[in-house]
């Protein structure tokens, strides 16, 4: 039998919550998108290259993208991959380019939304949120520029720098007097933590090269461990009650980064903060992980959530849960949103990007310095073009 409807009213559907905006404070007039590929001088390999799982990092594969609007504003933002999918971040850059011409560049969340829906077949997160992100941090920058404030002020800056560690020259393949320079060279910087990798099949030398490095630092210097995901629930309890007693910052990714359960267990019996969070790439995940206690320390990556969009959308959640925030790479972003955070948390330094724009971050007493320029306040350098893979250009771009 049919559904009769005539004597019946169905209410009005509300609005979707892309509509289209009636009208426009500016439009979107051009994107210039870049496939770039940083090369490592040096190789290098954590735990999951010991156990096979990868292959040494050789290069990192970056999606960036300039955009223009019709008022003269100017936006830059990035995305990047680690070992594969560079290419393909580029061409599904390129698909979804178009969909922002013309459009009001401050609908950041609706533009969100509407490259999320154009991908949506790729499913909520990966490479798809991965490639919204270069567009989502180049509208954010954007905004900023326009108002003529830091990106970090833009946000709601809480403190002018953020403490800063790193990991350089502490790989498994370096040796402990490797180790112990590479640490000093970065002390030398200013640098306020060094973050170790662990995860080797023999666990008596992670030991060893732990004690050997917490002698060396001085006690003020924080130090972190990282096991890339590599161990199971009973050998980091195990682990983890041993080096209890050695004050870590925090102990990351001891289990495999979707077993929220066990790192939730972790957390409760340690006194070693846990931190993970880097390989998720959806607010969704970030949400089950934060209430499923799985993390003391969030490691949200802008990149692989999909933008400062989501980002600030967890960031919210996490303050509101008293988890700390260490950011994974890419503190050219991290920096504006670290400082925006409710909780005194840590940058990730990383030098591999530093070549690709024309300004450094300054660093100091342990802390990066949140730049004053407007917007993330970098520029393009001549190295970023000479690393340019692939470009296309949509619209009107000089």
């Amino acid at each position: 039998m049919g559904l009769d409807l005539s004597e019946r009213r169905i209410a009005a559907r509300p609005a979707l919550a892309g509509h289209k905006a009636r009208w426009k404070t500016d439009e979107i007039t051009g994107l210039r998108l870049r496939h770039v590929v940083i090369p490592l001088a040096n190789p290098i390999s954590d735990a999951k290259v010991l156990t096979g799982r990868q292959s040494p990092l050789a290069a990192l594969d970056l999606l960036m993208v300039e955009t223009r609007s019709a008022a003269g504003h100017e936006g830059l933002g990035l995305s990047y991959t680690l070992r594969a999918g560079g290419a393909g971040m580029f061409a599904l850059g390129c698909e979804i380019a178009p969909f922002l011409l013309r459009e009001d560049p401050n609908d950041i969340s609706r533009l969100w939304d509407r490259l999320a829906w154009q991908t949506i077949s790729l499913g909520r997160g990966g490479m798809a949120y991965q490639a919204i992100c270069a567009f989502d941090t180049a509208l954010w920058d954007m905004k900023a520029r326009r108002a003529g404030l830091p990106l970090s002020k833009l946000f709601g800056a809480r403190r002018d720098g953020v403490r800063i560690y790193n990991s350089s020259g502490q790989y498994l393949q370096a040796g402990i007097d490797e180790m112990k320079r590479a640490a000093d060279a970065s002390l030398g910087r200013g640098i306020g933590g060094i973050k170790m990798k662990v995860g080797q099949p023999d666990g008596q030398e992670d030991l060893r090269r732990i004690d050997a490095l917490r002698a060396h630092l001085p006690g003020d210097i924080a130090l972190m461990i990282d096991a890339n995901q590599q161990w199971d629930r009973a050998y980091a309890l195990q682990f983890g009650r041993i080096v209890d007693g050695m004050g870590l910052a925090f102990i990351e990714e001891p289990l495999d980064a979707w077993d929220f359960e066990g790192h939730a267990e972790l957390a409760r019996n340690l006194a070693t903060p846990v931190a993970t969070g880097e390989m998720l790439t959806s607010p969704q995940e970030h949400l089950a992980l934060i209430g499923a206690g799985g993390c003391d320390v969030s490691q949200l990556d802008v990149c692989r959530i999909g933008g400062f969009t989501p980002f600030l959308q967890v960031m919210t959640v996490a303050e509101a849960a008293g988890i700390d925030m260490a950011p994974h790479m890419v503190m050219e972003l991290h920096i504006h949103a670290a400082a925006a955070y409710g909780r005194e948390g840590w940058v990730e330094h990383f030098e591999w990007f530093e070549p690709l724009f024309e300004e450094r971050l300054e660093i100091a007493d342990g802390r990066m310095l949140v730049p004053e320029r407007p917007g993330i306040g970098l520029s393009l350098s001549g190295q970023a073009r000479d690393w340019t893979r692939s470009e296309m250009s949509f619209g009107e771009m000089a």
